[in-house]
């Protein structure tokens, strides 16, 4: 089997995982009483509505129907875009889901190459210098890391940068260059491209706006860094471990190849299997959202509008977070999948 067909092969097995996570969230969902579910299904605000007519809605949208009924208009209903109305923050999901998202890839897009590049190298470094400085000081690093939690890390770095030294604040910006970028807006001097802020702000041509973006950005990008590289190092030291250990690099050793031919075209693409699957795991598990992180730092991505929609028991946000979640876990592993396709080939004859 090619690698052509051993992709489209995945990507036929996505229908079924994708639907079977939407049957899950539905049937969560018949835990929670008609009255607050119909808020699934609306467009507009439920306070403004009486008692009355939200007993319609309940009728119209089947939710006094059988199961199975209630599951084709819903499936019907997320196919057209239409994940309901979030009570508490008093807007359309998908609206809310859009708006937030851009805060969080923005986040991951600085965080991830340098989790995935850091965490190679060093896992790969420490492993060909094992029992060296370097390879006690790799590990010594990853099990802090690993062992405390995000939230401690973002309450120190808050309390050293945000509290005591002042050099930034809470958000995704300065209030002072908020308020601004809003009145350029409002006159039209402020075009928003990417809502990818650090990048709007280079495309306006507001060197000094980008460099307040890049420093609210710092902090929480510094927690994740410290957190998942930690845990990529472990997983590459112990991986390129077992690969140095095989016998076709004592034979590439005993056929006169150099120390770096040995350990970066043979031993290092053997050894990244697991390490792509960690990484391509840590990447899906930021883009659902951080919420510790980015609640300790009141960025408003999509990890502190769900946690802030569960604590409100803003049921359609939360069922919005969690199909979301579910998808990018589903691209994630599909990706790692064809990565795994491409570094080994045997995996798409198997």
């Amino acid at each position: 089997m090619g690698l052509r067909e051993y992709i489209i092969r995945r990507l036929i097995l996505l229908i079924p995982v994708a639907l079977g996570v939407v049957i899950l969230i539905f049937s969560l969902l018949q835990l929670v009483p008609p009255e607050r579910r119909v808020l699934l299904y609306l467009s507009g605000n439920p306070r403004e509505l009486n008692p009355e007519i939200i007993k319609a809605y309940i009728h119209m949208y089947g939710l006094d129907q059988p199961v199975w009924t209630q599951f084709a208009i819903w499936l019907d209903q997320l196919i057209h875009g239409n994940l309901g109305y979030s009570e508490y923050f008093q807007e359309l999901v998908l609206q809310g889901l859009l708006k937030r998202a851009p805060a969080t890839l923005e986040i991951v897009l600085y965080a991830a190459p340098i989790i995935i590049l850091v965490g190679i190298w060093a896992g790969v470094n420490a492993a060909v210098r094992r029992d060296k400085p370097f390879d006690h000081a790799s590990r010594v690093l990853s099990v802090l890391g690993t062992s405390l939690p995000s939230f401690f890390f973002g309450i120190l770095l808050s309390a050293i940068f945000i509290a005591t030294l002042k050099w930034t604040g809470p958000g995704r910006l300065t209030f002072r260059i908020e308020s601004e970028i809003s009145s350029l807006a409002r006159t039209g001097q402020w075009y928003t491209y990417t809502n990818l802020m650090t990048l709007d702000c280079l495309l306006n041509g507001r060197f000094d706006f980008f460099l307040d973006a890049l420093k609210h950005l710092v902090l929480p990008v510094t927690v994740l860094v410290l957190i998942n590289t930690a845990t990529l190092v472990r997983v590459a030291r112990s991986s390129m471990l077992e690969s140095l250990s095989k016998t076709y690099i004592i034979a590439a050793k005993a056929k006169g190849l150099s120390q770096k031919e040995v350990v970066y075209k043979h031993a290092r693409r053997n050894a990244l299997i697991p390490v792509v699957t960690l990484a391509g795991l840590i990447v899906g598990g930021m883009m659902t959202g951080l919420v510790i992180t980015e609640t300790v730092f009141l960025f408003p991505g999509l990890g502190n509008w769900a946690a802030t929609a569960a604590q409100h028991f803003d049921i359609p946000v939360v069922a919005a977070y969690a199909m979301f979640s579910a998808i990018v876990f589903v691209l994630a592993n599909l990706i790692v999948d064809i990565l795994y396709a491409y570094i080994d080939p045997r995996i798409r004859l198997g």
